[in-house]
């Protein structure tokens, strides 16, 4: 008879520790809107530290991105797994490359950050297609992750859009 807990590997150190990072330092738990709390307190300041402190340009930020997302989807699968849960609203890690994904190639303005807050975080919420297609299908950190990529992608048309039709609105 083994006496080993069904789930003493979900809860190793290890995977608590992507759990804390799932849940980008427990700001996953806050019992209101936790991946717009997350993109407002993690994604806008590290967005501003790499492209207003560091000014890293457009190609590096990029790949900064790019390695964020294939990242999350690891430490997303991993944190639905410690959690017992499919995209669990408290796995915030997969909101900040969706958010970073709606900046990319655009003016570091506040007008542009706060548009790109507000636009990705609506159509994220709304789940437009094929997001919410994605978020059921795709397994794992793939589906947590991708849909948000989804919402990234498309506030990031409506806001280069934006910005060459209506450049005065944004600084």
């Amino acid at each position: 008879m083994n006496d080993t807990p069904r789930n003493a590997t979900v809860r190793s150190p290890a995977n608590r520790l992507f759990h804390f990072v799932g849940t980008l330092a427990y700001l996953g738990y806050v019992p209101f809107a936790s991946g717009t709390v997350s993109v407002a307190l993690v994604g806008i300041p590290v967005y501003w530290v790499l492209v207003g402190f560091f000014e890293i340009g457009t190609p590096a930020f990029i790949v900064v991105t790019a390695a964020l997302t294939a990242i999350a989807v690891w430490i997303a699968g991993r944190t639905d797994l410690f959690l017992g849960e499919k995209d669990s609203k408290k796995n915030v890690i997969d909101e900040i490359p969706g958010y970073w994904i709606a900046l990319i190639g655009l003016p570091a303005t506040w007008q542009i950050i706060t548009a790109a807050f507000f636009l990705e975080r609506a159509i994220d919420i709304a789940k437009v297609w094929p997001a919410n297609w994605i978020e059921r299908k795709l397994p794992g950190g793939w589906g947590v992750v991708f849909d948000d990529v989804v919402a990234g992608l498309y506030a990031l048309a409506i806001l280069h859009g934006a910005v060459r039709f209506l450049p005065g609105w944004f600084g």
